[in-house]
């Protein structure tokens, strides 16, 4: 009988049985963390700030502020915006759009912890309306997605604080 398989198997288990699952405080503060870089990011990049409470012809489908979001209506917050920064020919919102993408990742892993249901991201339909508006106004939907964008994910903060539901 071989015995270095069985005791690097043996090795392996060992090891295996010492470690530890990441808690989910960490994930939390390691998810608020990337919310408060991607708004440093955002603050980084010199626009002029548009209220979500102001009314922009043709750029309803920009999420705006929603206070009380659930972890799902988070994620599909974030898909949202992510689908309108990667439809951007801006360099500028190419880290942004890399962060939202590694934000949804931890988002989803605060749900499995929490053990809510897989988010069921829709297709959004922002691309078609997106389109006409880039070729009209590219600069006005880069500040107002942004502005926008940083709004939501001050108000994702808070709602972390409160451990918001599924």
């Amino acid at each position: 009988m071989r015995w270095g398989p069985l005791c690097q198997f043996l090795w392996l288990w060992s090891y295996l049985s010492y470690t530890q699952a990441v808690p989910i405080q960490k994930v939390q503060d390691d998810t608020k963390t990337l919310i408060k870089t991607i708004i440093t990011r955002i603050n980084d990049i010199s626009h002029t700030f548009v209220s979500s409470k102001q009314k922009v012809t043709g750029l309803d489908f920009i999420p705006g502020l929603h206070p009380g979001l659930s972890l799902s209506q988070m994620d599909q917050t974030l898909a949202i915006y992510q689908q309108i920064l990667t439809s951007l020919p801006s360099q500028n919102v190419v880290q942004i759009s890399n962060d939202l993408e590694n934000l949804q990742d931890l988002l989803h892993l605060l749900a499995t912890f929490r053990s809510c249901p897989p988010s069921q991201t829709n297709e959004v339909e922002t691309l078609e309306s997106l389109n006409g508006v880039l070729e009209a106004s590219l600069y006005s939907t880069e500040v107002v997605a942004l502005s926008r964008l940083q709004e939501s994910l001050q108000d994702m903060l808070k709602q972390l604080d409160l451990n918001p539901g599924c």
